[in-house]
């Protein structure tokens, strides 16, 4: 048995080690592809996925939002579709702070799964 992969330690990830990083099978990966346009991981000459830490972190929230949080495919949609609209526009300083304890909460979660 291989080592487990771990978030941060190299550039690019293949989908069997995205899938062991985010516990999610690889097809659910490949369907969330087609299903959200912003998780476009980049192909090699062999043509196999090749994926950053920025998309994994992607599809680890998409999971949350899906499994922990219960919204539906449509519910994420609207919301990352909402999430690029806000970001065109200056944050005020409370919407700021909540951003970023969200996503520190979120980076938090991520170090935790992975430190056991």
């Amino acid at each position: 048995m291989g080592i487990a992969p771990r978030l941060g330690s190299k550039v690019f990830y293949k989908i069997g080690e995205v899938s062991q990083l985010t516990e999610l099978p690889a097809y659910v990966l490949r369907f969330w592809e087609s299903q959200f346009s912003f998780l476009k991981p980049k192909k090699s000459r062999g043509n196999q996925r090749l994926y950053v830490q920025r998309d994994i972190e992607t599809a680890l929230e998409i999971k949350r939002m899906l499994y922990d949080e219960g919204h539906t495919l449509e519910g994420v949609k609207r919301f990352w579709v909402r999430r690029g609209r806000a970001s065109s526009r200056p944050l005020r300083p409370k919407e700021m702070a909540k951003k970023l304890r969200g996503d520190l909460q979120a980076i938090l979660k991520i170090l935790d799964t992975h430190a056991r």
